[in-house]
């Protein structure tokens, strides 16, 4: 993917898959693509949106995924959960590899030191040294959990 910017690469990619007909990944590029373009005209004026910023976007439109795939579960409704588990699939192959928990205890564990944190009322600023490292490869929920487990160690 290097040389060209990640839109561009959902734009080729959205493209090959209509060309191959694969109705998954063609609604699953062009909805994420309408997220994007939404992102760039909000606000104030229009703008491009650089990778990282997209990636914020791809990192939400995943996050909905899976919560939309747990709640279908929850109500016996598999062949839904599984549509949503396919879009998941094709959107992950866009986001950074997810971190494991030894390498989130980590990085937590840096920034409780860095910040010489010593409770709970540390927490925003753990989250954020956190956040920074972690840098969209892991959710912001499973990210507090371990800040949160931590800080109440100590």
């Amino acid at each position: 993917m290097s040389g060209t910017s990640l839109k561009a690469q959902l734009q080729h990619d959205l493209h090959d898959a209509m060309r191959a007909r694969d109705k998954v990944r063609s609604a699953t590029l062009r909805m994420a693509l309408t997220s994007v373009t939404t992102a760039e005209v909000a606000g104030d004026e229009a703008r491009e949106l650089d990778d990282d910023e997209v990636l914020v976007v791809l990192t939400k439109e995943a996050k909905k995924r899976r919560e939309a795939s747990t709640a279908y579960r929850g109500a016996g409704r598999q062949e839904l959960a599984d549509a949503e588990d396919a879009e998941l699939a094709v959107l992950e192959g866009y986001l950074p590899a997810q971190l494991g928990d030894a390498e989130l205890a980590a990085i937590v564990d840096r920034a409780v030191e860095s910040t010489g944190a010593s409770g709970m009322g540390d927490m925003g600023r753990v989250m954020k040294a956190a956040q920074t490292e972690v840098a969209g490869r892991a959710e912001g929920g499973r990210v507090a959990g371990v800040v949160r487990a931590r800080l109440s160690a100590r």
